[in-house]
């Protein structure tokens, strides 16, 4: 059976725009791309003064324009060198945790495909620290910086306390990061934007931590 030339002209479409856009993150946005190319939403240039599409496209990308809408040529390449992509993420708290869910589900042996890992909550909280004393500092030269709050950061004893948090071993675009981490029971989640997602457990009192570990999914 012969591929019709629709079929054809898409499938060059695809090999196109993946071979213009050098720098795009396939490995988070090859399946959604795709998917937006089969179905012609992506196919105006807004470089060439044409953004007839634009909004059917991100419409059709949802949370992954930012990180892919260079993928179809509809936005400026990224410079991933400038900062890497594990050092950015977008974190978020979870509307009905279940703590006793994700106790069990990280107690013993770590379910398949996941790694499960503890760290204090002080070290937790280092970085949160670090940024207040910064914005003190801002405050003191201008009246008009306001600090975020942090009563909740004071008043916790951290003695003794544990961070439990999770990763998936492989990459996952943020939508499958936060199912998986309502369905683990977890209070927030961390999704980084090389596509390793972190679901962070009920002791924890900020997000986790701030350093990527999916063991298949570090670039």
């Amino acid at each position: 059976m012969q591929p019709s030339s629709s079929s054809s002209s898409v499938f060059l479409l695809l090999l196109s725009s993946f071979s213009l856009a050098l720098a795009c993150n396939k490995a988070l946005c090859a399946s959604d791309v795709s998917k937006c190319l089969i179905q012609e939403l992506c196919q105006c240039r807004p470089s060439d003064g044409n953004c007839s599409c634009c909004k059917e496209c991100m419409m059709c990308l949802g949370t992954l324009w930012e990180e892919c809408c260079d993928c179809v040529g509809m936005c400026n390449p990224k410079n991933h060198s400038d900062t890497p992509a594990t050092a950015k993420s977008t974190v978020e708290e979870l509307f009905r945790p279940i703590p006793s869910l994700f106790r069990a589900l990280t107690e013993g042996e770590a379910p398949v495909n996941m790694m499960v890992v503890s760290f204090p909550v002080a070290e937790e909280l280092s970085y949160h620290e670090n940024l207040l004393s910064f914005l003190e500092t801002l405050e003191d030269s201008h009246q008009n910086v306001s600090l975020p709050g942090n009563s909740i950061h004071a008043s916790y004893d951290t003695s003794d306390k544990m961070c439990t948090v999770v990763y998936f071993d492989d990459c996952v675009s943020i939508r499958q990061c936060k199912q998986y981490c309502e369905s683990m029971g977890g209070s927030k989640y961390r999704w980084f934007h090389n596509a390793c997602c972190e679901c962070v457990g009920p002791e924890c009192v900020d997000y986790g931590s701030k350093a990527a570990k999916c063991t298949n999914c570090l670039y």
